[in-house]
């Protein structure tokens, strides 16, 4: 958590907060999706999080992806934006967040995976098709945007979406 979502959160606790952020989709040349075990909710989602002040939301993608893959990239395609419920997630510790959220892809990935900033408690490539079941609601939506705009259904053996778990 950021240091200022931190200050708003000593200022109004759990109540739900709206909070701008970015995350990134990176493929490997298998065209394989790099996913993030969460170290707050033990989950699988992508690399991305809160925008600090005076941050761009290219800023803040690139910025969390290198927190928390220990990966650079110096092209970003915007994918999509995600609002509304679609965004709600209420925390294991009670804190509830509407985001908004710009999904990127990232198209030219430098660097070692490496978990840098504690976020990731492992970093693994997946197929499309076989996405672990403990994938995040928002990952699912984010991935599934990308693969309608791209048309990609050749991946993914007959479905056309990748199942929501």
């Amino acid at each position: 958590m950021s240091d200022y979502v931190k200050a708003l959160r000593q200022q109004l606790g759990t109540m739900p907060l709206i909070l701008v952020g970015s995350t990134v989709i990176v493929l490997n040349d298998e065209k394989q999706i790099l996913l993030q075990l969460r170290s707050d909710i033990k989950m699988w989602g992508l690399p991305g999080g809160a925008m600090e002040p005076g941050e761009s939301l290219e800023d803040t993608a690139r910025r969390e992806l290198f927190e928390e893959t220990g990966l650079h990239t110096s092209q970003l395609r915007f994918v999509t934006m995600l609002s509304g419920q679609q965004d709600y997630y209420q925390y294991p510790n009670g804190d509830e967040v509407y985001g908004v959220t710009a999904v990127f892809l990232a198209e030219q990935i430098d660097g070692q995976l490496a978990t840098v900033d504690g976020e990731s408690l492992q970093l693994a490539y997946f197929s499309l098709d076989a996405l672990p079941s403990n994938t995040v609601k928002k990952a699912i939506d984010s991935i599934n945007t990308y693969l309608l705009k791209e048309n990609i259904t050749d991946r993914m053996k007959g479905r056309d979406l990748v199942e929501p778990f």
